[in-house]
């Protein structure tokens, strides 16, 4: 039994594997630009964030119906919890869907339906986070906002995705106080692509509880003692980062250096599908290629609870971090 975990920086639409993509686009008369899975695989070579969303938005126009983003949910509930995920906290793109004419309902629907089975059919408990994607109009993300009104039972939270470098996060300051207007939860993407001062930013216009990747800190101490002061947990994407360019292996993550300045980081997969794992998977890398110890793992595990919008529900919570603290590495290494 692996470690228990909470994921909780996961895009829904990048735990699309190339098998389902390939049936996916044959049940709605989708023609990929590659000629099988083997083909699809092989582009997912990017050199920078920018080249990850070309290839992420083009294949997101193989989901069409509830269905589909149900299948996609589930498929991902069933992999994350084989990884030990107990609790998942999931972001979804409604601008990318709703630009293409898949209305938001279809989307929210279909992912809830998966969702509101996972408990019973996996063992994960889940929230779902909708997210606004900074490189298109803040305009655009309020019209996406007051859409969503009649699903804010399904959805606990907003987010802040895409491309970073650009598009600061009080460029969305209205929409963030609208959204904290009508209770939800708030997080966004901040210092991968863009510096520290995006980070203070999402804490200091945008009100974040979470700061998504969150890296650049390490540049400016003084947000770093802030960081830590204020305990807001970091959503830390470590496979991720090698892939898109932002750390050059994963051997020279700031993974323990972040944990010994008293950094909350949790580690978590973004986009499993084309990084190259899913949360157990990057759990796995970080031992390996950092020697992160078994008591910092079990101090990951921990804090991915503790930073998780578990608030109403506070007996699961103690409940998974018991299981945390009792956790058994040395039967999980003769398994």
């Amino acid at each position: 039994m692996p470690l228990p975990k909470a994921e909780l920086h996961l895009h829904i639409e990048g735990t699309l594997e190339p098998g389902l993509a390939f049936a996916l686009a044959a049940r709605n008369g989708v023609e990929l630009p590659f000629k099988d899975t083997e083909e699809l695989r092989h582009a997912y070579r990017f050199e920078d964030l920018q080249s990850f969303l070309d290839l992420y938005y083009r294949l997101m126009a193989v989901l069409h119906t509830e269905d589909d983003f149900a299948e996609l949910a589930d498929a991902y509930l069933a992999r994350a919890a084989a990884q030990g995920v107990r609790h998942a906290e999931i972001f979804f793109d409604p601008q990318a869907h709703t630009s293409r004419g898949v209305p938001l309902a279809t989307v929210v629907e279909g992912l809830a339906r998966a969702l509101d089975a996972s408990e019973e059919r996996h063992g994960v408990s889940t929230r779902l986070i909708m997210c606004f994607l900074r490189d298109e109009s803040a305009a655009s993300a309020m019209e996406t906002l007051l859409a969503a009104k009649p699903y804010l039972h399904r959805i606990a939270g907003v987010g802040l995705d895409s491309a970073e470098a650009g598009h600061p996060p009080s460029k969305f300051r209205e929409v963030y106080e609208v959204a904290a207007g009508l209770g939800l939860r708030r997080v966004a993407h901040a210092g991968e692509e863009g510096p520290p001062a995006y980070i203070r930013e999402a804490l200091d216009v945008l009100g974040v509880e979470r700061v998504d990747h969150g890296l650049r800190c390490l540049e400016d101490p003084e947000l770093v003692e802030r960081l830590v002061r204020d305990r807001v947990p970091l959503t830390l994407c470590p496979l991720s980062n090698v892939r898109l360019r932002a750390v050059r292996t994963l051997e020279e993550h700031p993974l323990p250096v972040m944990m010994d300045a008293g950094l909350m980081c949790t580690v978590n997969s973004d986009d499993p599908s084309y990084f190259g794992g899913y949360a157990g998977d990057n759990f796995d890398a970080v031992q390996r290629a950092l020697g992160v110890g078994e008591e910092r793992l079990r101090e990951l595990a921990r804090n991915s609870f503790l930073a998780s919008f578990l608030e109403d529900d506070e007996e699961r919570r103690a409940r998974l971090i018991a299981e945390v603290d009792a956790y058994d590495f040395g039967a999980d290494r003769a398994a």
